[in-house]
């Protein structure tokens, strides 16, 4: 089994701000109470962390499918609990793609990154329902 490298999350002295880095960039994290602007919440880069990892997996299979890929953009979101804590009760990931593609390779890109490639959505969906759909732009 392969140990990932940690990540490191410091506080900056002011209010709930935070510091967060990895061994590939940084963030700055802020409170949802916080004013926009300040940084990202833990559950905004959750869902941004599940919308890189898919975005990432389907680009990189239609590009081996030779897939005319002109614009790509993934977009999550989701229900949260009304209680403490504020977890995420569902999600749904909806993939908006540009270019003359095939439509079926575009499910199969989708359905192999859910299914086998996203090392986030195979740590999330056990834990919540993920739903998915596509809108394909010519």
């Amino acid at each position: 089994m392969a140990r990932s490298k940690p990540v490191t999350v410091s506080w900056k002295k002011e209010g709930l701000l935070f510091a967060g880095a990895t061994a590939h960039g940084s963030v700055d994290l802020a409170s949802a109470l916080d004013e926009p602007g300040n940084g990202v919440t833990p559950m905004e880069l959750l869902a941004t962390a599940l919308a890189g990892c898919t975005a990432m997996d389907v680009a990189s299979i239609l590009v081996k499918m030779r897939q005319p890929l002109e614009a790509f953009r993934v977009e999550v979101s989701g229900e949260r609990a009304e209680e403490h804590p504020r977890r995420f009760t569902s999600l749904e990931v909806v993939y908006h793609l540009k270019g003359d593609l095939d439509e079926r390779k575009v499910e199969r890109a989708i359905q192999l990154s859910e299914e086998r490639y996203c090392s986030v959505e195979a740590t999330l969906r056990p834990a919540l329902p993920i739903t998915s759909g596509y809108v394909i732009e010519r």
